[in-house]
Order: structure tokens, then sequence, then C-alpha cells
């Protein structure tokens, strides 16, 4: 991991890689780090990773993960979004708006118009705050065993370009979530 020296401004940058040992080192290794394992879903990794570093630790990151999904009967791709974190002892720095915006950057140049990420509804405002918006109405995932869930989270959606505008009807992700 570069080390960031304290007095520079935190900048988000690609990461070569995302590990536990990364992720242990912004949420400290708890036992479920996300809040979201009542769920009992099983998530896809992400592809991509995101990272902001400050005082030489990583304390900030964002996965993105191009996915096939349908709105209504239209096929199509997003760029899902997840593994969202900022180390609790920063938090309230707008590193959550860094990271996500040097990912999203990123996003923009994967083809699809919009991105996707699936939330605890108490941190809907915090996503809102950051131009997401959420969709009502059920969204189906798959989950192994050839089975189809519907997602018990919230699912939010941003433009990745100006004139993306996001279509209506129900949506079904063909992958599990990310």
């Amino acid at each position: 991991m570069p080390e960031t020296p304290s007095s520079a401004a935190p900048v988000a940058m690609r990461l070569p890689r995302y590990t536990k040992t990364e992720q242990d080192e912004i949420l400290g290794g708890g036992p479920d780090p996300f809040g979201v394992d009542a769920a009992g879903l099983t998530w896809l990794p992400k592809t991509e990773h995101f990272g902001v570093a400050y005082d030489g630790r990583l304390v900030a990151h964002a996965g993105l993960l191009r996915l096939p999904v349908a709105v209504g009967a239209a096929r199509t791709e997003v760029v899902g979004v997840g593994g969202v974190a900022v180390a609790p002892d920063v938090r309230g720095r707008g590193l959550a708006r860094l990271v996500l915006a040097g990912a999203l950057a990123h996003a923009r140049t994967m083809g699809p118009r919009h991105a996707l990420l699936f939330c605890r509804p108490p941190l809907v405002p915090l996503y809102e705050r950051l131009g997401w918006h959420p969709l009502d109405g059920e969204v189906l995932v798959e989950q192994p065993g050839d089975r189809l869930v519907a997602m018990p989270l919230r699912t939010m959606v941003s433009p990745l370009h100006e004139d993306a505008l996001w279509p209506s009807g129900p949506l079904r992700l063909f992958s599990l979530p990310m």
C-alpha cells in the first residue's frame, strides 16, 4: 500500500488488489463487517478496486463489477458497486464521497450507463447525498442452487452519464449480487 503523508490531502486510487487483509485494515476484521450476514446471501467478488490511503494506511474502499441485468423486458448491463467501506475512526471526513467518485470515474469508462448498489436502509440517506437514487419494487438476484431470491437490502442506482435515465420495470440480476 503506498503511503500518503498525513499533511497531504487523501486521494482515491485504483488498487492493484484488495484482499481480506486490506478489508480488515479498514473495518477491523469483525465477523460481519458490512452488517449484511443476516440477509443470508452469497456475494460476488469485485473485479476492480479503489481505495483511499490516509496517514499511511488504507482507510476506504469501493469495488466494481460489470453485471448483466434486465429492467422490465430490456436486457442490459450495470456496473455493480460493492464493498464500500470507510474506517470507523475517519468517518465524516468525506472519504466515502472520495472513494466512490474515484470508482465511478472508472465505471464511466466500462460501458454501462448506470451503477447499482445494495445497502442497508440506514445508509440510504448517505448514498442519496452522494447522488444515488433508491429503486422501488422487488429486485431479484440469483443465489447458489439456481435460486432466484428477492433482495432484502435497498437497491440504489446512479447514472454514469448525464443523459442516462433509469428505465421503468422490475429489476433482475442475472448473477449473484455484488
